[in-house]
C-alpha cells in the first residue's frame, strides 16, 4: 500500500474516487499554493541567467585564449557559469519532484496547479482530502493498493511445516467466491512462528489471478505436498454402515443390470472426491455406480436392492 502525503497546500480538485484503479503516474488529483507558482519563477530566471553566464563565459574565452582578456576574469566568469548551472540543476531536481515540467516553464508556461500522481498501479483505497481543504505536512491524502502483485497469504501450523516448500502449489478459494478455486505456487516461507496461532505464513504467487481479487480478502486453501496418484469416488458413490464403507459395481445380466456392494477403505476428501482402497483385486473393466450409494444400500439391506432394473 501507498500513502500519498503532501505539504501545506488547497487541495483543487480531486479526479478519482475510491475503489478507482489508477495506473503508475496516473494524475489523480490537483494542488495548488503561492509556494509552487514562486519555485517556478526562480526556476525561469535561473534558466536565463544559466544562459547569460554561458554566453559571457564564451566570450571571456575568446578574448583570453586571443591575449585580449585577463585569466582572472576568465576564472571568474566560468565559476559564475558553473554557479548559475548548479541552481539551475537544484531548482529543475525539485520541478521534477512535483511531476511539472521545466521545458513547458523555460517557455513561460507557469502551472497555476501542480498534478498529484499515483506512484503505482492500484486500487484507490482511502480519500482522505476534500476539494477546498488545507492539507499540512505529512497528512495521508489518498491511500492506494497494489492490486497487480496480490499474492495468496497462508498460515502453516507447527506440525506440518516440515511437509512444505518453495514450488509446491497451492489451491484455494476466497470467501466471497467459495465455488471458484484458484491456483498459486509457493514462492517463500517465513523463517518464524506466530504466536497466536503458532504458524508461519506462506507466501503463493497466483496462477491466472482474477481481477476482483483485492488485498486483505480470506482464504481457504490446501498445500499439494505430493503428487501421488489414487483412486476416488465422488462422495455420492460411497455408502457407510457401521465402520465398513461400500461401493457398488455395477453387472449385466439377462435379467438387467445388478449391483452389487463392494468394501473399500476410505482416505482424504477433496471437493468432493475421496480416496479409496479395495480390500479385493477389482479388474479394469469394473464398471461401478457414481451417486445414489445409500438408496442403493438401503434397498439392498431390505432385500430388494441385490437386483434392480
Amino acid at each position: 500500500m501507498n500513502i500519498i502525503y503532501s505539504k501545506k497546500n488547497l487541495v483543487s480538485d480531486i479526479l478519482v474516487i475510491e475503489g478507482d484503479q489508477v495506473k503508475k503516474g496516473e494524475t489523480i488529483a490537483f494542488i495548488s499554493h503561492p509556494e509552487m507558482v514562486r519555485l517556478q519563477t526562480d526556476y525561469l530566471n535561473a534558466f536565463n541567467e544559466y544562459h547569460l553566464q554561458q554566453k559571457e563565459f564564451v566570450r571571456q574565452k575568446r578574448l583570453y585564449e586571443e591575449g585580449v582578456g585577463s585569466g582572472e576574469t576568465f576564472q571568474r566568469t566560468e565559476a559564475a557559469m558553473q554557479n548559475a548551472r548548479g541552481n539551475l540543476t537544484g531548482l529543475k531536481s525539485q520541478l521534477e519532484l512535483l511531476n511539472l515540467n521545466p521545458t513547458r516553464i523555460e517557455k513561460g508556461n507557469i502551472y497555476k496547479k501542480i498534478p498529484v500522481v499515483s506512484p503505482i498501479e492500484g486500487a484507490i483505497e482511502k480519500v482522505n482530502i476534500q476539494t477546498g481543504q488545507y492539507v499540512q505536512a505529512q497528512t495521508p491524502m489518498f491511500e492506494i493498493v497494489n492490486t497487480h502483485h496480490v499474492h495468496a497469504d497462508l498460515m502453516v501450523f507447527e506440525k506440518d511445516v516440515y511437509k512444505v516448500k518453495v514450488g509446491q502449489t497451492v489451491n484455494f478459494t476466497v470467501e466471497s467466491m467459495p465455488e471458484v478455486e484458484l491456483e498459486a505456487k509457493i514462492i517463500s516461507m517465513s523463517k518464524t512462528f506466530e504466536k497466536e496461532p503458532k504458524a508461519v505464513h506462506v507466501h503463493a504467487e497466483i496462477n491466472n489471478k482474477p481481477g476482483n481479487l483485492i488485498p486483505g480478502m480470506y482464504v481457504k486453501g490446501r498445500i499439494n505436498i505430493n503428487n501421488i496418484q489414487t483412486t476416488a469416488f465422488p462422495e455420492s458413490a460411497i455408502a457407510k454402515t457401521g465402520e465398513t464403507s461400500y461401493v457398488f459395481k455395477a453387472e449385466e445380466s439377462a435379467d438387467g443390470w445388478g449391483f452389487i456392494p463392494v468394501k473399500v477403505v476410505t482416505g482424504e476428501t477433496v471437493n468432493g472426491w475421496t480416496s479409496v482402497e479395495f480390500l479385493a483385486e477389482v479388474t479394469p473393466e469394473t464398471i461401478f455406480v457414481y451417486n445414489n450409494a445409500y438408496y442403493l444400500m438401503a434397498e439392498m439391506q431390505k432385500g430388494q436392492g441385490g437386483h434392480g432394473h
